[in-house]
């Protein structure tokens, strides 16, 4: 049967990829009629100053001024502009048609980079010195990256070869000049953000005409800033390069900052949810770190699973989304390889946003029920004339209350960042935040009263079974700094460091079930207070190389990481009232405590690992590479005062193929490991061995029309040496040993972007059996808890372009989520819900309001679970209001 259902998901996600790579009818995007297109407002101004008879010029720059990770809709400022009486005409007859066409097709010869003391040049050269047709409503972000297409040019370089550099300068990734269907298209990578080089676009004697025949010298056009969409075609998460998704043999998706702006997202939990195959592992409002990627626990205690700009964030990680956060992008899939012990589920890489050259300032204010407030500020320029020296300043506090009785949050965050350009190869960024939280502490309600009947009725969704002061406050600091190095045109060199500091401690005891008694309504508990400190170290230096071996291109990363963990507990336990969960009655006196949990544990890792991007040919990628790592792990309790080390070392692996047999299509193949070590020694002394990961993965991604991306995954994930209760005869109770097998087996679906102008979408669906496949106690065919065979999402939104009502947009939300096993036994079940959320905004200049609505149908559902006394209902119906400004 389940094979059945394996097939079944297969056919129809293939049916759905396939039908939107295929031509459809659908009127092609007019680039005069889109908001966004930059070149809006010339037009608009060119139209008025023809009735006074100007005959102004236009120059347009790729960019000139700042692209760098704003998300402002920022209008272009604009010198002159042409007067449209001088602009070409269309042919009116078969013979004129073939002349102009004759006439516009222009060879680009040779392309140059020119350093300059504001940025970079890109100098084309073209035959006969013949000036370029430049449509500027062409010129856009997508991404990391700044794009400009060419119309009725061919790209005739010596080598027949696009034209590739990479790093040119330490903010630009690379540069390609490449050919298309009718065009050249020009493209300006950034590392992890739009590049902040003022970048030149530079033909026919520094200045570009609207058409060929033009010879006016032209003024500019200042782009300042623009929306990158729902499409993120780049990231650097999968190879630690800036790299085109269609280019990687692995799933990755991306959350961009106008999917997080439309859907007034503010917690991790929220966000994923637009990511096909992953599932809450509990619940946002208690900060539960934990996620479920294609099947298997996902979080930063256990592995660097959570990464911020490419730097792993080990221990706890905040949930609540930090106002300085740009996009999150999940890597599907094991990422030792590249980041050293992690989970095989995934990887969640935090990418937030860096200094612009010119000013930009935005509050944001939000009011909802459940008495949410929030308020937010965005800060960011030059702090000197020569725009060497730029800051950036994200600031937030948040006030909210929940469904939950006496349940309520507090926190505030500030994160600056400063970066200096240290002449013109060299730059450096300089990082920091601190984040304070407090919030009661929920651990949810028992399955019997739930999800399982109860003889004494429902228990209320809202009852809280610990106290209404059993509160824990959470501090979080972290300094860091990026340093990027370019040594020549193809190489460079970037090395990051990062401390991280994480204080986790109760204001007073906290009370957890231990038991349900016999009558189905009175809590058995336990009360505990807790101290837990946790320092962070992790420094990464990474060198990058472009080079050929004959006609074969390689792109080479090598790599070293350091860290090390040091994290310090001290958790007391005692004996504590039960509690009637139909009529509960708080502060009743608690037993005394006694030290249960003292220990500290102290973790070094060394990682070294290389990589190199093979382009066999243009429509064929190889990717290889492989990582070895060495750990250590010193653990000290001082409840029984005992201290234990252990020291290992692992080697991960990742292969893959990509082929393009058209370019919007990549059919892919990819094998990848990962690992994490085991702490504890069996009954013989042996130590364990890391466990390991192992994923089998093909798919097909389809980019089309430079506006909408989709992605078609299935995987095979085995996770091998989890421990599990050792029960041979002569061993004692307490000791583990190494047969656990878990796997995974899936199929993904993905789309995302923008299906005409203003209409947006970001949809998924997961097909996962997750199951036991070796133990020594639990039932072999066992499905992992937590795991939904079946999800679905979908989000779409849309925003007039034109007109009295130009501006107004709304959203739709539908998130579905299947059936899925409360526990590893399988003693109970989660049912499944269909969650309905939609928005309304309004967008006009630099202002927006709009309105949000979670659960609109107010459905009564749940949303994860730790246990049979562990059950986490998800929030009813919510709204929340909010008004952006920018300056």
């Amino acid at each position: 049967m389940k094979r059945n259902s394996y097939s079944v998901a297969l056919l129809l996600s293939v049916s759905a990829i396939v039908g939107l790579a295929l031509p459809s009818g659908a009127e092609e995007r007019s680039p005069l009629a889109s908001r966004r297109s930059p070149l809006a407002p010339a037009l608009r101004a060119a139209d008025a100053r023809e009735k006074g008879g100007t005959e102004p010029a236009l120059k347009v720059p790729l960019l000139k001024g700042d692209l760098g990770g704003s998300t402002s809709r920022a209008q272009p400022t604009i010198s002159r502009v042409r007067d449209l009486k001088q602009q070409h005409r269309p042919a009116t007859t078969v013979k004129d048609w073939v002349a102009q066409m004759e006439a516009a097709q222009v060879q680009v010869t040779g392309v140059k980079l020119d350093r300059t003391e504001t940025g970079l040049d890109i100098v084309l050269e073209t035959a006969e010195g013949k000036p370029l047709t430049i449509d500027a409503t062409k010129f856009r972000t997508e991404g990391n990256s700044l794009i400009a297409e060419i119309p009725n040019a061919v790209l005739a370089l010596p080598q027949g070869q696009p034209f590739v550099t990479d790093n040119p300068t330490a903010d630009v990734a690379n540069v390609r000049v490449e050919q298309q269907a009718g065009n050249i298209r020009v493209s300006v990578a950034g590392n992890n953000a739009l590049p902040q080089t003022e970048v030149t676009l530079k033909a026919g004697g520094l200045a570009y005409s609207l058409n060929p025949e033009a010879d006016e010298p032209d003024e500019e056009i200042v782009v300042t800033g623009e929306r990158d969409g729902y499409r993120v075609p780049n990231t650097s998460v999968g190879t630690r390069t800036d790299t085109p998704l269609r280019d990687i043999p692995q799933s990755i998706q991306v959350i961009p900052q106008e999917v997080l702006r439309d859907q007034n997202v503010t917690n991790l939990n929220e966000a994923l949810r637009n990511v096909s195959g992953v599932a809450p592992g509990g619940p946002s409002r208690i900060n539960a770190n934990d996620f479920i990627i294609r099947g298997f626990v996902t979080n930063a205690r256990q592995g660097n699973n959570f990464l911020r700009n490419g730097i792993r964030e080990t221990g706890d990680v905040f949930t609540e989304i930090a106002p300085d956060i740009e996009r999150i992008e999940v890597l599907l899939g094991p990422a030792s390889v590249l980041y050293g012990r992690a989970n095989p589920g995934g990887t969640i890489n935090l990418v937030t946003k860096q200094p612009l050259r010119d000013p930009f300032y935005a509050l944001d204010a939000t009011i909802g029920n459940y008495d949410f407030y929030r308020g937010a500020i965005d800060l960011s320029g030059p702090l000197n004339d020569s725009r060497t020296v730029l800051y950036r300043l994200n600031a937030d506090y948040r006030d909210r209350r929940s469904f939950i009785d006496f349940f309520e949050s507090r926190q505030f965050s500030i994160a600056p960042v400063v970066s200096l350009a240290i002449g013109e190869q060299t730059r450096l960024t300089v990082e920091g935040e601190y984040t304070d939280r407090s919030n009661i502490l929920d651990f949810g309600l028992p399955a019997v009263g739930t999800v399982l009947p109860n003889p004494n009725g429902r228990i209320p969704r809202n009852r809280l079974t610990s106290e209404p002061d059993s509160a824990v406050n959470s501090t979080l600091g972290r300094v860091g700094y990026r340093l990027e190095h370019q040594f020549s045109d193809n190489w460079s060199l970037q090395n990051a460091f990062q401390w991280r500091t994480l204080s986790i401690a109760t204001t007073d005891r906290f009370y957890l079930g231990a038991s349900l008694a016999s009558d189905n309504r009175t809590l058995n508990r336990n009360n505990f207070t807790s101290d837990n400190n946790t320092d962070v170290y992790d420094l990464n230096i990474n060198l990058t190389g472009r080079f050929s071996t004959g006609s074969i291109d390689h792109q080479l990363v090598f790599g070293v990481d350091l860290g090390r963990l040091d994290a310090r507990f001290n958790v007391l336990s005692g004996s504590a009232a039960p509690l009637d969960l139909f009529s509960p009655v708080y502060g009743r006196p608690a037993g005394s405590l006694t030290p249960s949990f003292v220990q500290n544990n102290l973790i070094d890792t060394l990682g070294i690992y290389v990589q190199n991007q093979v382009t066999l040919a243009e429509n064929l990628k190889l990717l290889l590479g492989g990582r070895f790592d060495l750990f250590e792990q010193t653990s000290r309790s001082f409840v029984t005062d005992t201290r234990t080390s252990q020291s290992g070392d692992a080697f991960s692996p990742r292969v893959g193929i990509v082929y393009q047999p058209i370019e919007p299509i990549s059919f892919y193949a990819s094998y990848s490991g990962s690992f994490t070590p085991a702490t504890g020694t069996a009954f013989d002394g042996s130590v364990f061995q890391p466990e390991r990961g192992t994923q089998y993965e093909v798919g097909v991604k389809a980019d089309l029309n430079d506006r909408l991306s989709a992605t078609l995954a299935l995987y095979d994930l085995t996770r091998s040496n989890v421990l599990t209760a050792d029960n041979r005869p002569g061993v004692p109770p307490g000791f583990s040993i190494q047969t656990g097998e878990q796997r995974s087996r899936g199929v993904e679906l993905s789309v995302q972007g923008e299906i005409l102008p203003g209409w947006n979408i970001i949809a998924g669906y997961a097909y996962t059996n997750a199951e036991i496949t070796r133990d020594n106690t639990l039932t072999v065919g066992n499905l992992l808890n937590n795991v939904p065979e079946n999800s679905f999402n979908l989000w779409t939104s849309y925003e007039i372009q034109q007109g009295p009502w130009q501006g107004f947009g709304v959203g739709a939300g539908l998130f579905f989520v299947g059936e899925r096993q409360g526990d590893l036994i399988n003693s109970f079940q989660l049912p499944s819900y269909l969650r309905t959320d939609a928005a309304i905004f309004y967008n006009r200049n630099r202002f927006r309001v709009g309105l949000n609505f979670r659960n609109l149908f107010n459905i009564d559902y749940f949303e994860t679970s730790f246990s049979r006394l562990r059950v986490f209902p998800g929030e009813p119906f919510t709204v929340q209001g909010t008004i952006s400004w920018q300056f």
